[in-house]
């Protein structure tokens, strides 16, 4: 199989790469890059536990193609250590107790700053649709819903 070149900014660094057309995306962060904190669970896209950031949008790293993200910024869950949201969202998720194993989290996280950034009046109803698409076998979702919407109070300033 041939390989080609891959450029792509992942987590504010420039990346060159090379790598078979496909190869996805999780793959390629997990292997080369070795950012282990994207998971992979079903590789059809439908946990989301591979979910990451592409040009700014969430999208699951398992059934991208490397290919497609050549001249893209990628930022996996290794990338969000400085991002004032995801702060809020890591303390949010500890103090409602949104953790058990983990594996979903990273996922969850991304997908959360995602809820909080495009939809700030959400209400329980629709965060919890909007999570529907990153599945977890082990909180029963009550604490991560909530922990979403404590970020959203506190960011609106009506939070208790």
């Amino acid at each position: 199989m041939s390989r080609m070149p891959i450029r792509m900014t992942v987590n504010g660094k420039a990346a060159e790469l090379v790598a078979e057309p496909r190869t996805h995306l999780a793959d390629l962060l997990r292997g080369a890059l070795l950012l282990t904190g994207t998971h992979l669970g079903c590789e059809h896209g439908v946990c989301g536990a591979c979910t990451v950031e592409l040009d700014g949008i969430p999208a699951r790293s398992c059934i991208t193609h490397a290919g497609a993200c050549d001249g893209a910024a990628v930022r996996s869950i290794e990338g969000f250590d400085a991002d004032p949201v995801m702060a809020a969202l890591r303390e949010a998720f500890s103090a409602e107790h949104a953790l058990q194993c983990g594996y979903c989290t990273p996922g969850m996280l991304i997908t959360a700053r995602d809820i909080i950034l495009r939809l700030p009046d959400a209400d329980e109803a629709r965060v919890r649709e909007e999570l529907s698409g990153n599945l977890c076998r082990c909180t029963g979702y009550r604490g991560i819903v909530h922990a979403v919407l404590r970020v959203l109070a506190e960011r609106r300033g009506t939070a208790p």
